[in-house]
């Protein structure tokens, strides 16, 4: 049976799956002068959940309903509910597909598909050391692997957490990591930093619970708010030789 400590090692910053790599495109934008001071990374942190925090996370608990078809239907699954049997592959492989194709269309900017699909294999292996027995070789096989919110989505189903547990995981994720940038790449106080994060959290949970019930949906009607500047954003980070961040 899961428990909150699960969620919160997932959550955690420190689980090794690589995001303290990634300012989740601030780096760029402070350099671009758009985020200089605490009140434009909190513009900066809630335009991200409102974009890449929602879709991620709707994907997240897209997979996670994949990977866990019993629940269709239940935002709030048993939490003593584990992932089908191995009769179910195939038809969970063709739903993981879908959404890794779906996925990649709404990511515009071939940087950041090269980033979520990085993040993926990051995090696919830290699940296929801790929970050996999850479907992950369900996802699809395509090149750089899967996209990080496929990769979290049944890493959360063999946890057991339910789906807005995997989507809040998703969504807060999308703000902590450009977070704890801002404070490395503008030197803010890091307790103020906090307290914006604290301002956020309904508006975390909130695109959670929008991202769970939307994962109902088929992967062509799942969420697609796009961020042009981000994308524009990432392009260029990625051609700087000398960075601190990843992306």
């Amino acid at each position: 049976m899961a428990t909150p400590s699960l969620l919160l090692l997932l959550a955690d910053g420190r689980f090794p799956a690589g995001a303290h790599a990634h300012s989740g495109g601030l780096e760029a934008a402070v350099a671009a002068g758009r985020v200089t001071d605490l009140a434009s990374l909190e513009a900066f942190l809630a335009g991200r959940l409102a974009t890449a925090g929602l879709v991620g996370a709707a994907f997240a608990a897209a997979a996670h309903r994949a990977a866990m078809p019993e629940t269709v239907g239940s935002a709030h699954p048993a939490r003593s509910a584990r992932p089908e049997a191995p009769a179910g592959s195939a038809a969970r492989s063709e739903a993981l597909a879908r959404l890794d194709a779906e996925l990649d269309a709404r990511t515009a900017a071939p940087a950041l598909r090269a980033v979520s699909r990085r993040q993926g294999r990051a995090l696919l292996r830290a699940g296929r050391t801790i929970w050996p027995d999850a479907p992950f070789a369900d996802l699809p096989a395509t090149p750089g692997g899967a996209h990080q919110p496929l990769v979290l989505g049944l890493l959360c189903a063999a946890a057991g957490l339910s789906r807005v547990e995997t989507a809040t995981i998703a969504a807060y994720g999308t703000l902590t990591g450009a977070a704890s940038a801002g404070v490395r790449l503008l030197g803010l106080d890091p307790y103020q930093v906090q307290a914006l994060l604290v301002d956020l959290a309904d508006a975390c949970d909130g695109t959670a619970a929008d991202a769970a019930q939307a994962a109902d949906d088929p992967p062509e009607r799942l969420p697609a708010a796009a961020a042009p500047l981000a994308d524009i954003h990432a392009e260029i980070h990625a051609t700087w030789e000398v960075r601190l961040f990843a992306s």
